[in-house]
């Protein structure tokens, strides 16, 4: 599995994409996005975390840790297991990039 993670609209889905080689119809069925949103929930994250690297080639993760922390303890809780789920993703993934303005940098692995 290739894990992608980076800032909002830095360039993530264009490189999946592109490693994929494949256009938007079947992108879908091969890679999944925003998966920070799937820790809001009340699923074990390592659970979560093992199902995505199975089901998936490809998993992209915003970054949502590098702003101001959120007064409310709902939204800071979610950060936090936004966080440890890229972390246990990133552990599973064969390979891990982080894209910044469109260029791509492999922390773990190769392209």
């Amino acid at each position: 599995m290739i894990f992608i993670t980076g800032p909002l609209f830095s360039g993530k889905r264009e490189l999946a994409k592109e490693l994929l080689h494949c256009r938007e119809e079947a992108f879908s069925r091969r890679a999944i996005w925003n998966v920070e949103e799937l820790a809001a929930g009340d699923e074990d994250l390592d659970a979560l975390a093992g199902r995505l690297a199975e089901q998936y080639a490809v998993v992209i993760a915003t970054e949502v840790g590098g702003g101001v922390v959120p007064l409310d303890p709902a939204q800071r809780q979610a950060r936090e297991r936004a966080g440890r789920l890229a972390c246990l993703l990133a552990q599973r993934a064969d390979t891990v990039v982080r894209v910044f303005c469109g260029i791509p940098t492999v922390l773990k692995g190769r392209l």
